[in-house]
């Protein structure tokens, strides 16, 4: 990532890798939470580095997104996507929380983890950071 904001030259934001760490500690799911205000900025550099590693990850994402519309006949990438991604949240988020609970429900995220790919899909484009922007808006 900060390789990333390097190249997008977001330098000012983010000086270290720190910086970057900080930032991701705001996340009230973590298990290490710390409570501080995101600045607007902060955020925007955020979006656009998301979007930037979703145009590197788009031939894969894809690939899930195909794999999970044909469960039936190829579940193997769809099911290695959750159980990694239910991994990472085990392993970062407090889970002794009710949302976090629900997120590594297999029953209750599926639909909710393919939201996410096809988000992260959509805003892989040119347009993609402003899409990724609307979108979080209008949650």
């Amino acid at each position: 990532m900060f390789s990333l904001s390097n190249k997008l030259s977001l330098q000012e934001i983010f000086p270290t890798k720190v910086s970057i760490w900080k930032l991701r500690c705001n996340n009230p799911l973590r298990k290490t939470f710390v409570s501080n205000n995101l600045k607007y900025r902060e955020y925007e550099a955020l979006l656009k580095i998301t979007s930037e590693m979703a145009k590197y990850l788009y031939p894969y994402i894809r690939s899930i997104l195909d794999s999970f519309d044909s469960y039936s006949s190829r579940p193997e990438l769809w099911d290695d996507f959750q159980n990694r991604l239910i991994d990472l949240i085990k392993q970062r988020f407090n889970t002794e929380s009710i949302l976090v609970k629900k997120l590594v429900d297999f029953n209750y995220s599926k639909n909710f983890y393919s939201r996410i790919l096809l988000t992260l899909a959509m805003c892989q484009s040119e347009d993609g950071y402003d899409r990724l922007k609307i979108y979080l808006f209008n949650l």
